[in-house]
């Protein structure tokens, strides 16, 4: 899920926490501590940013809801104990080799790690994909940027690796079809990156597994669950890192939802792969997958 949506969903949430305290915003404001301008720019439609932790916490901490509700990461308002050492923001987040990334995932071996991606899973990615994505900033960014992915990938066939990707089957779509932010990206790149995606399921198959669920049932922003030892939330600028135990396992539960919402399992993301080439390269209309019957 991109930064605006993400953003859409705090706003809908904070509008909606606002109402309940039947205060004016003015009112709401002053009892935050916040400028009535400032919470007048976290609600405008041109706002493309979430604020700052502190002030996320603040609001949850008022409004005697979740951190993970306000931010659209879960459907449970009930509020847990929050304190600053739990929640971190990590600016430059993103950038072309990130050493907290790295330090994470080594600090999470052994361990299940669990993630929803931006775009594609970086370790799927081909070498024209990461050129197309980080095209503003230049050859040495791209060669940082395949370095990281075939690092991920050479992590992902060792044995112990236990990895869940969960994406909604609508942004495969939209890659697939070069729409949205994958419009100036060729067909001739996308077909090779759906290849190359079907040749890394099959070979990773069960060490990783891809979840597809369905977008218009389910809602999630990027994060990635390191195990037991934390959770960064990837917010477009920042990571939103939670190290709480309550909270990771919010997260976990979150993510085990996308899972039980999957339409399309670990097993069979390649057929479905294959059938979005055959009808992309032939040019025949989308369609979706069969939705799974109700849980009983």
């Amino acid at each position: 899920m991109n930064r605006e949506e993400a953003v859409e969903k705090f706003q809908t949430r904070l509008s909606e926490v606002i109402e309940r305290t039947g205060l004016s915003r003015s009112a709401f404001a002053a009892q935050l501590g916040l400028d009535r301008s400032t919470l007048s720019q976290l609600l405008s439609s041109g706002n493309d940013r979430l604020p700052r932790a502190e002030t996320i916490v603040a609001i949850a901490s008022m409004a005697q809801v979740s951190v993970d509700w306000l931010l659209g990461l879960s459907e449970d308002e009930e509020s847990s104990e929050l304190v600053a050492s739990d929640l971190e923001i990590e600016a430059n987040a993103g950038l072309p080799m990130d050493e907290r990334l790295q330090r994470w995932h080594a600090e999470a071996v052994g361990y299940k790690i669990r993630y929803v991606p931006t775009t594609l899973p970086d370790l799927l990615k081909t070498k024209e994909v990461i050129g197309y994505e980080y095209q503003e900033y230049g050859d040495p960014v791209h060669e940082a940027r395949i370095e990281e992915a075939e690092r991920r990938l050479a992590y992902s066939r060792r044995p112990e690796t236990d990895i869940e990707a969960c994406s909604s089957y609508h942004s495969l779509d939209a890659f697939a079809y070069g729409e949205g932010i994958w419009r100036n990206l060729t067909l001739e790149d996308r077909i090779a990156q759906l290849d190359w995606m079907v040749e890394l399921t099959e070979e990773l198959y069960p060490t990783f597994r891809w979840f597809l669920y369905d977008g218009l049932q389910r809602f999630s922003v990027p994060y990635t669950i390191f195990g037991p030892t934390r959770v960064a939330v990837y917010v477009g600028s920042s990571f939103f890192v939670f190290n709480a135990t309550e909270q990771i396992r919010a997260l976990s539960r979150h993510f085990d939802d996308l899972i039980r919402a999957a339409v399309v399992q670990p097993p069979d993301v390649a057929d479905y792969l294959k059938g979005l080439r055959r009808k992309v390269a032939g040019g025949k209309a989308k369609a979706a997958p069969k939705a799974k019957a109700a849980d009983k």
